[in-house]
């Protein structure tokens, strides 16, 4: 399997973040895993931070295994809630239960 992080890689995991429904999230090592590489969920987000570059995806529907949003992306948690994702805290949604069952 290729490692390189080429843009075909990258539109393969902007297509599956683009997948997520509105209300509900994922997680870096979901969206890893259906691309079919369980264990680059780093990779995942690498790409996200960059998805700015090629178009307009839903990354803010994406958080990490505990539900955690991403550090230092103040927007991320308004993105949400107008979306009806409510917070379990101030830095975590209710993973549990909006969670994308994909």
């Amino acid at each position: 399997m290729n490692r390189t992080l080429n843009e075909e890689l990258i539109y393969e995991i902007l297509s599956v973040v683009e997948e997520i429904p509105v209300g509900k999230v994922a997680t870096y090592g979901q969206i890893a895993g259906l691309i079919g590489r369980e264990r680059n969920a780093r990779l995942i987000g690498r790409v996200l931070s960059m998805a700015e570059f090629y178009g307009r995806y839903p990354c803010h529907r994406v958080v990490n295994q505990a539900g955690r949003l991403a550090p230092g992306w103040k927007e991320q948690r308004g993105l949400l809630e107008g979306e009806g994702v409510p917070m379990k805290n101030e830095t975590h949604v209710a993973i549990k239960l909006y969670q994308w069952e994909c």
